[in-house]
């Protein structure tokens, strides 16, 4: 008579492979991208507002020209896509505000999704409504008549894209640090008065002797200076570089210690 022997008993080990990348993945990004574009009041400050300051702004200063004989309507319609890539990055960024509200944080730290992951699926969403406001603004001021060369377009609209990833990372430092239900009442005030003395709203030469120093330490001064240069044919202003450089660490590395802190926590 054979007995038989009892099978033993395993439990099915589970997968602890990480993700590749850590869980960044198109597929994620699609999603987060879905989501920002389906927020009309995100859509109506970041696309058109600034298309129809243009129109309201811009367009009465047809026919007179720069120093270098460019439209003085093409250095409005920069100026303005500067605007709209920061508005655009900083309103992307801090919607993490509301995530942390909702709880959504908390979950996403259950997953294998790491949270250097997180962070550049939010800063490449930024980035990507950031540039879709630099196309709109210039679709708005092409079809209104601005007439430039073609490697001012170029250069113009890739320095005011990329420059706003310092508002990208403005965002998320704000994100992580002002409550969800104030966060965009907080931001959107604070972006107006740095395009108003950083130079994107009216010239940093008309304002008074002690605004214009003051204009050059704002984080929107080194973007503004360096999307308009191409037209202006002033150069590359090497403190317009160090402002943005500054900045960009700034905000880059308060945001990191503050999703580090957040993080610990959840």
């Amino acid at each position: 008579m054979t007995t038989l022997s009892a099978a033993p008993n395993r439990t099915a080990e589970p997968d602890r492979r990480l993700p590749a990348l850590g869980g960044f993945s198109p597929g994620v990004l699609r999603i987060e991208l879905r989501r920002v574009l389906r927020n009309r009041r995100t859509l109506a400050f970041t696309l058109i507002m600034p298309g129809v300051f243009f129109l309201i702004f811009g367009l009465p200063q047809g026919g007179q020209n720069l120093d270098n004989g460019r439209p003085v309507t093409a250095y409005i319609m920069i100026s303005l896509a500067v605007y709209a890539a920061m508005v655009a990055t900083t309103s992307a960024g801090g919607a993490v505000a509301t995530e942390r509200a909702l709880g959504w944080s908390r979950q996403l730290r259950l997953t294998p999704l790491r949270p250097s992951a997180y962070v550049a699926t939010k800063l490449a969403t930024a980035m990507a409504l950031g540039l879709l406001a630099v196309v709109v603004e210039f679709l708005v001021g092409a079809a209104a008549g601005v007439r430039v060369p073609a490697y001012v377009w170029l250069l113009s609209g890739l320095a005011a894209w990329t420059g706003s990833l310092v508002f990208a990372a403005f965002g998320l430092f704000v994100g992580y640090l002002a409550p969800a239900e104030n966060v965009m009442q907080f931001i959107g005030p604070i972006l107006a008065v740095l395009a108003m003395f950083g130079g994107l709203f009216v010239p940093v030469e008309v304002l008074p002797e002690v605004l214009q120093h003051v204009a050059t330490f704002t984080p929107v001064y080194g973007v503004g200076v360096l999307a308009r240069a191409p037209l202006t044919g002033d150069g590359v202003s090497m403190a317009a570089v160090a402002n943005l450089v500054v900045w960009g660490l700034v905000f880059g590395v308060g945001a990191a210690r503050l999703f580090r802190r957040d993080t610990a926590r959840v």
